[in-house]
């Protein structure tokens, strides 16, 4: 199935979806490629079932504009390899579960009826034949399949495995009167991220876009300003910038457990 890409990165079609994984591509001492590392993880909300896809899924978008990324461009170069997990274990969710970019840079785990699983991480979404169906990458994609048809499958919301501490990257427009940014690798999805600044004596809660960037329309204003990000479970993670630049990556201090 195929699908067109939009600026915002939806597709039309059978392959909506992007999901990322865990992986290697090194062989094992019996000459087989082994298994991802991250088959398990804690998983959060209702699983869902549909089949899944080879997308193609792939940051170089090859194909189709991932949507959770820049418009016009690419995930970053310094963000690939922890938003892809080690190895661009990337996929994306139909449109009904992506609550309108709110999913973006989330992991889900991934289970087949042949008894593989693997995690990967949402960089896309769009229009799938079903609601349950997603479209993943190729290290995804080789990791799971046995050669089934129909690709059976049901994924959940999950933690990710350990990537870092969170990423803030912020647009190339933005500014002390329009800031806008995407939280990256976060260890479990997103429900809410507010902010406290010189605009904002309280904290404030920031829209979510389409692309999945936070968005201040009167911006933060000059100087420190403070960030309360809460994830799905619950967890709450507050963190103090002194200031930020247009296009900037700010490797933050803190991550969920």
């Amino acid at each position: 199935m195929r699908r067109f890409g939009f600026r915002v990165g939806l597709r039309v079609g059978a392959f909506a979806i992007a999901l990322v994984g865990c992986g290697s591509s090194d062989d094992d001492a019996d000459g087989e490629p082994p298994g991802p590392p991250t088959t398990d993880a804690e998983v959060l909300g209702e699983p869902h079932a549909g089949q899944y896809h080879l997308g193609p899924v792939d940051f170089a978008e090859t194909e189709w504009h991932n949507a959770c990324a820049p418009g016009g461009g690419q995930y970053r170069s310094s963000l690939r390899d922890p938003t892809g997990l080690g190895g661009e274990y990337l996929a994306g969710v139909s449109n009904q579960y992506a609550q309108t970019g709110g999913v973006c840079d989330a992991c889900i785990l991934i289970k087949t009826e042949t008894g593989r699983s693997i995690v990967a991480r949402v960089v896309t979404y769009g229009v799938e034949q079903e609601a349950g169906d997603i479209d993943v990458s190729a290290s995804v994609f080789d990791a799971i399949h046995t050669g089934e048809f129909p690709r059976a499958m049901t994924w959940e919301f999950a933690k990710c495995p350990e990537a870092g501490t969170l990423r803030y990257e912020f647009q190339t427009g933005a500014n002390p009167y329009w800031t806008s940014l995407w939280v990256r690798t976060p260890r479990v999805p997103i429900t809410k991220v507010e902010v406290q600044s010189a605009n904002h004596a309280s904290f404030f809660e920031m829209r979510r876009g389409p692309d999945g960037t936070l968005n201040d329309d009167g911006g933060f204003g000059t100087g420190e300003f403070t960030f309360r990000v809460t994830g799905m479970d619950g967890q709450v993670i507050t963190e103090t910038l002194p200031s930020f630049s247009a296009g900037e990556l700010v490797t933050g201090s803190a991550q969920f457990e």
